[in-house]
C-alpha cells in the first residue's frame, strides 16, 4: 500500500508529486508519455506561483524564461491596446518546464511509470486500488488526478463534461523572427484569438484556439492561417516574415471549457482535470501548479491525522472554488467576446477610450503572490 498515486505528471501532477514526496510521503506518479515533450500551450505564467514553486527547491528562473511585463491586445483590424502588467510573469517551453520538474520529482524521491496508462481504479472504502495497462496493480490511500483537460479515465468516472461535444482546436507554432522580449500578445481574429510571446532560445511562441467550425470552413490550417489568421496585420507580419522552426504545427483537438466536479469517487482533480480557464487570460498554468498547491496541504492534513478523508475533499473543493470559481466565470465570459469581429473591434476601440479599465479585467483572472 503506497500513500499517494498521481494520474498524469503535467504541471499540476509533478508539483503535487514534489511537494508531497518532500513531506516524506510515499508517492508513485503515472504519465502515459515521456519527458521532454511539446505541448500545446501559450507557455506564459503568471509570477503568483513563484514564491511556491521556489518554497520546494524549484526556480524555474534558472531556464532563463522571458520576463514579461507588458500585455497587448488587438482586435482583427490591427486596432491594439498595451498596457504594463501589475504582477508579470515569465514564458518558457513546456518541453523545458514539464522535464525540469520531472527531474525534480525524480530527485525528491518520486517513484514515476512512464509510457503507463491507467485502466481502471476503484475506490474500496478507504483506498483505492489503480490498474494500468500494463498489468500493474497499485493500492493507495490517496489518488490525485492531474491527467489534464480530458481523458478516457474521464469516460470511465461518467463525469457529465465528456459527453459535451468538445468543439474547440488549439494549435501552436514556433518562429525564429523579432519580438519583443517582455511582452505577451493576445491578438483576435475571426473565429478565435492568437496568444504570442517568446521563449527562452529567442523562439517566438505562437499558439491559438479555433473551432472545429472554422478550420473545416478553409480546409487546413495553413489555409486557416493565410485567410482568417492574417487578416490580422500582427498575424500577418508572423505568419510571412517568420521562419517556422517546426514542420508541422502542434495541435490538440476536443478542447473544453465546460464546469467540471473537483471532486470525484473520491480523487482530488488538479489542473486542467479540474476546470479549465480560457487561454485569452493566460493564467492556465499558474491555476495548475496553484491547485497542485491547495491538494498537497490538505493531502498531508489527512495523512497528520489533522482531517478526516470527509473533511479533506470537502475542504479542496471549496478552497478551490473561492480561489478560481471567479476566474472561470470571467474567462468565460471574456472568451465571448473574442474570436467575433465586430464585438473584439468595439471592445479593443473602448478600451482605447478607457485604458484604466483594462487593469481590473486583468485582475478577476490572476491571483497574488502564493507563499
Amino acid at each position: 500500500m503506497i500513500d499517494i498515486l498521481i494520474i498524469g505528471g503535467g504541471l499540476a501532477g509533478l508539483a503535487s508529486a514534489i511537494h508531497l514526496s518532500q513531506a516524506g510521503l510515499e508517492v508513485v506518479l503515472i504519465e502515459k508519455k515521456d519527458y521532454p515533450q511539446n505541448k500545446v500551450c501559450g507557455e506564459y505564467i503568471s509570477n503568483e506561483i513563484l514564491p511556491y514553486l521556489q518554497s520546494l527547491g524549484v526556480n524555474p528562473l534558472q531556464l532563463k524564461p522571458k520576463n514579461i511585463t507588458h500585455f497587448q491586445l488587438s482586435a482583427p483590424s490591427g486596432k491594439s491596446i498595451q498596457r504594463p502588467l501589475d504582477l508579470g510573469g515569465f514564458s518558457v517551453r513546456r518541453y523545458t518546464l514539464d522535464n525540469f520538474l520531472y527531474q525534480h520529482a525524480l530527485q525528491s524521491n518520486t517513484e514515476i511509470h512512464l509510457h503507463t496508462t491507467v485502466e481502471n481504479l476503484q475506490f474500496k472504502g478507504d483506498f483505492f486500488e489503480v490498474k494500468t495497462t500494463k498489468g500493474e496493480t497499485f493500492e493507495a490511500k490517496v489518488v490525485i488526478g492531474g491527467y489534464g483537460k480530458r481523458s478516457l479515465i474521464d469516460k470511465k468516472l461518467e463525469r457529465p463534461f465528456f459527453q459535451d461535444r468538445a468543439y474547440y482546436i488549439g494549435v501552436k507554432q514556433y518562429f525564429q523572427m523579432p519580438f519583443p522580449d517582455d511582452l505577451v500578445a493576445l491578438h483576435n481574429f475571426e473565429g478565435g484569438y492568437c496568444g504570442v510571446s517568446k521563449v527562452e532560445n529567442d523562439w517566438v511562441n505562437v499558439a491559438y484556439l479555433t473551432t472545429k467550425q472554422s478550420l473545416q470552413q478553409y480546409g487546413t490550417i495553413e489555409a486557416l492561417q493565410q485567410k482568417a489568421l492574417s487578416q490580422n496585420p500582427f498575424l500577418k507580419e508572423i505568419f510571412e516574415n517568420g521562419k517556422p522552426l517546426f514542420d508541422k504545427p502542434f495541435v490538440i483537438s476536443n478542447v473544453s471549457f465546460q464546469p467540471k466536479n473537483r471532486v470525484c469517487d473520491h480523487i482530488l482533480m488538479c489542473g486542467d482535470a479540474a476546470g479549465m480557464i480560457s487561454p485569452l487570460c493566460g493564467n492556465g498554468m499558474a491555476m495548475a501548479i496553484h491547485s497542485a498547491n491547495i491538494a498537497s496541504d490538505l493531502v498531508i492534513d489527512f495523512f497528520e491525522g489533522k482531517i478526516s478523508r470527509t473533511a479533506m475533499e470537502g475542504q479542496y473543493e471549496l478552497q478551490w472554488n473561492k480561489l478560481f470559481k471567479n476566474r472561470l466565470f470571467w474567462g468565460k465570459h471574456l472568451q465571448r467576446f473574442m474570436g467575433h469581429s465586430i464585438v473584439s473591434e468595439v471592445s479593443v476601440r473602448g478600451l482605447q477610450w478607457f485604458p484604466a479599465l483594462l487593469k481590473p479585467i486583468m485582475q478577476q483572472t490572476h491571483g497574488s503572490p502564493l507563499e
